[in-house]
């Protein structure tokens, strides 16, 4: 059995809950295996009004499940070939969601960018809605070590959704991480 988070955790406002995300432990159950490793950088997507979210264009079959309960993943492929984990979050009805963009394993290899970290610990679209409440794919509780801080600043490749969405500094991680996608002013 799992110590998942619960669903509480994940049906309030979405910059808490990615703000609370950093240190916490994604952990992907494969045959015996519990592959894990700590979140260090999230992005988060608010809304059909976020021009950067996918909820965007409204409620389509690939985006129905950031419309349902929140504590459930939303997967999806990018450029034809990354993987995407993202949290729901926020309450059923009210498209939100967190991308996990960046990670580092227990036991130290950094897993920079959400491809990298979807490929490393097996994450692909046969998880897309699966209730992050379970013991098949979940998140623990973790947190900030001594010193660390969380940094700011605006989301990374959204150039498309012009302004005032590719300003808002919605892309939380960890200061100094190794497994922080790339630093960005």
């Amino acid at each position: 059995m799992s110590n998942a988070l619960s669903r509480d955790f994940y049906a309030r406002p979405t910059l808490t809950v990615a703000r609370d995300l950093l240190g916490a432990i994604l952990c992907h159950r494969r045959g015996d295996a519990v592959l894990k490793a700590r979140i260090v950088e999230v992005e988060a997507y608010i809304s059909e009004r976020d021009q950067a979210c996918h909820a965007r264009a409204g409620r389509t079959a690939r985006t129905a499940v950031m419309y349902g309960p929140p504590g459930h993943a939303y997967v999806y492929l990018v450029y034809g070939m990354h993987e995407m984990l993202n949290v729901v979050t926020e309450r059923e009805g009210s498209p939100a969601a967190v991308l996990v963009r960046g990670a580092v394993r227990l036991g130290g290899e950094p897993l920079p960018g959400p491809g990298r970290l979807t490929r490393a610990l097996g994450i692909d679209r046969a998880l897309d809605a699966v209730d992050l409440c379970s013991d098949r794919l979940w998140i623990e509780a973790g947190g900030l070590g001594r010193g660390e801080r969380i940094a700011r600043s605006p989301r990374i490749g959204i150039d498309y959704a012009g302004s005032p969405w590719v300003e808002k500094p919605w892309r939380l991680y960890v200061e100094g991480s190794v497994g922080v996608s790339r630093p960005r002013a």
